[in-house]
């Protein structure tokens, strides 16, 4: 199966992904926006059909290992709701489980939590195109699990996500 965290950047997907990560038997992959553009993606930028791409290749990496076992974290800020239904879809088609968790951290608390100071980049304009600042995130209209990170722990976070897979 994949499941797959989409939210603002910073907003803890690849924190819970890490942490439910741990907690799972078998063969489990976690797939991290900024690992995978680094070595699948990096011929792309951030504009809107760069990002559907880059959507869209993760999706297919993540069909193709859950369709042979493996059960797949995705952390993925995913800002666009049309490239996550194709990904659904691509799994739906492949008879492969697809759990999507949105992880609705409001903007502040995301922007808080940012250590590399992407969201001050992005404001002074060193940074276009940026999820949260110049470039709107869509929300999940229906997810299966929602988790508001500022209000519970990493641990219940991951927790909810392996209820969510029983």
């Amino acid at each position: 199966m994949t499941v797959w965290l989409t939210g603002l950047p910073c907003s803890g997907k690849t924190t819970i992904a890490r942490a439910v990560a741990e907690r799972i038997e078998g063969e489990v992959e976690v797939l991290d926006g900024d690992e995978v553009r680094e070595f699948l993606s990096r011929d792309l930028g951030f504009s809107k059909a760069d990002r559907d791409t880059q959507v869209l290749r993760v999706g297919w990496v993540a069909k193709t290992l859950a369709s042979h076992g493996v059960t797949v974290l995705v952390s993925l800020v995913s800002p666009y709701a049309d490239a996550r239904e194709k990904v659904r879809a691509l799994h739906g088609e492949a008879g492969v489980d697809f759990h999507e968790v949105y992880v609705a951290t409001p903007a502040e608390v995301a922007e808080a939590r940012d250590v590399k100071g992407m969201y001050a980049r992005a404001r002074a304009g060193e940074i276009a195109h940026f999820t949260g600042v110049d470039d709107p995130y869509e929300p999940p209209a229906s997810p299966d699990l929602v988790i508001h990170t500022q209000d519970e722990t990493v641990e219940r976070s991951a927790a909810r996500v392996l209820e969510l897979l029983r």
